[in-house]
């Protein structure tokens, strides 16, 4: 059976007779049936060809009057749903400030210009700081939030062709990570820790073990977080990451250093967590704002920089680069990536600290003899 057709309504035949205009029907790849008015005859019979060779290649494209509304509930239903969470948060604010900047009617009307427009006005918007933009580096994640949206509005056919993604050139800057030094003054002045509240371990000793885990595991800061009694054996000295939780998107059991275990048997508790934190989300960064300052850490900031109040201060994830530059000497790239739990091994590099082992190296460099000095030499 053919999936497409063309015929005459018979409402306008039965006004019009034989100059009743032709349409033409047509089966989606959905299942769904469709149908578009023509005109002529022979424009319809060309177009029922047109769309029996894009139905049998497979190229199909669907209704390209779709309605960017629509097309965002779809999105939010049958994709959107099934990411994890913070991936879906940041995605749906990328598109969020999509939408306030370039108002868009209909996904076909979606160009390069379009995007362009979009790069043009949202880099240029106050940052967080008074007197700053937003850094490039925000706005090629939207970027790349984006296209991945726009992709699937393209695979659906709503998009005939993809518009370019322009990315921003960004500033390159060393990366941070909590020394050791650092990492003792940081461990001392959890004592001034008052959250979390209501357990029979202190908020030092919950600090304490936190920070323990990630320096010693390299666990991105929402694994930890996440993680359950039920997925510990203090005893066997494991701990399973599940892919629900974590990048890789995959189950892990991954060994746990004796320092880690011993931290986290001082706050074994009968809830089903085992870093338990009942209060706002945000309270975990300040607090650990709070902590450093108590510390005495500040960090030079880079010129460039999105400044914020905590730009002087560590985050979580230089506590996870710390683990693969203190470690990177001490264990084989495979074993780095296996713990780091990347797909790539060209990612595990990139939080590997070069500049330590380019220190070691220039030792080694030849001095010519005319510039050899007798302190030198």
């Amino acid at each position: 059976m053919s999936r497409a057709w063309t015929y005459q309504d018979h409402r306008q035949k039965k006004k019009l007779g034989d100059k009743a205009p032709w349409s033409v029907g047509w089966y989606d790849p959905d299942g769904k049936k469709r149908s578009k008015r023509i005109g002529s005859k022979s424009m319809a019979e060309k177009h029922r060809r047109k769309l029996e060779g894009q139905l049998a290649a497979g190229i199909y494209q669907a209704d390209s009057r779709k309605r960017w509304d629509d097309f965002r509930r779809e999105y939010e239903e049958r994709i959107a749903a099934g990411m994890a969470s913070q991936t879906r948060r940041v995605t749906l604010d990328a598109l969020k400030h999509f939408e306030r900047i370039v108002k868009p009617k209909r996904v076909q009307a979606i160009k390069t210009q379009v995007i362009d427009e979009f790069v043009a006005r949202r880099r240029v918007e106050p940052g967080r700081r008074e007197g700053d933009t937003i850094s490039p580096a925000t706005v090629n994640k939207e970027l790349r939030h984006l296209r991945a949206v726009l992709q699937i509005a393209h695979d659906w056919g709503y998009l005939p062709m993809m518009p370019k993604v322009r990315m921003l050139k960004e500033p390159k800057k060393l990366p941070t990570y909590v020394t050791p030094e650092h990492f003792a003054a940081i461990y001392k002045a959890c004592k001034v820790a008052t959250r979390p509240k209501g357990f029979h371990f202190s908020p030092e000793t919950w600090w304490q073990a936190f920070i323990t885990y990630q320096y010693m595991t390299g666990w991105r800061v929402s694994e930890p977080v996440a993680l359950r009694w039920d997925d510990v054996s203090l005893d066997a000295g494991t701990a399973i990451t599940r892919h629900e939780d974590n990048k890789g998107c995959r189950d892990e059991r991954v060994p746990l250093h004796p320092v880690v275990v011993e931290h986290l048997r001082q706050i074994v508790d009968f809830g089903p967590t085992v870093f338990p934190w009942p209060h706002h989300e945000r309270t975990l960064w300040a607090d650990f704002a709070k902590i450093q300052e108590e510390a005495g850490i500040h960090l030079p900031c880079h010129e460039n920089h999105e400044h914020t109040p905590a730009c002087h201060l560590y985050g979580f994830h230089d506590l996870r680069r710390a683990f693969a530059t203190m470690n990177a000497e001490r264990l084989t790239g495979d074993a780095l990536q296996s713990l780091m739990r990347h797909k790539s091994y060209q990612t595990t590099q990139r939080y590997i600290n070069m500049a330590r082992q380019l220190d070691q190296s220039v030792e080694a460099l030849h001095v010519p003899e005319v510039l050899r000095t007798s302190k030198s030499a």
